[in-house]
């Protein structure tokens, strides 16, 4: 089973969770996704293996967030998930999957936990 990792190559803490993960003997799946932004399934998938529900990894200082509407309260998962996949930028990031396990790497270290 192969490790993945949604990355920014542009950001800092992408960067260092990526040189960690290779520091423990880790060659993960790279997805630049606001290259390769993940499916509505995908997305959900990575929610439910993190243990949150969509609202909980969103980047809420992004200029995306509020533009695509995303501060309404009343959105709905679903919708969330549908914004999400307009805007790949209010992805949080990085977040590593390995199976049905999850992490944010915010700080990189939370990965070592499901490698």
């Amino acid at each position: 089973m192969s490790i993945v990792i949604y990355h920014n190559p542009r950001c800092s803490k992408s960067r260092q969770t990526l040189q960690l993960l290779n520091e423990n003997g880790v060659e993960p799946e790279i997805v630049e996704y606001l290259k390769d932004v993940p499916s509505k399934d995908e997305l959900k998938n990575v929610v439910t293996y993190l243990g949150v529900n969509p609202r909980d990894i969103l980047r809420k200082k992004e200029a995306d967030y509020k533009e695509s509407g995303l501060n309404n309260d009343n959105l709905s998962d679903d919708e969330v998930l549908d914004i999400m996949t307009q805007y790949p930028k209010v992805i949080e990031r990085p977040i590593v999957v390995n199976g049905s396990k999850a992490a944010i790497g915010r700080p990189p270290e939370n990965v070592l936990k499901i490698i």
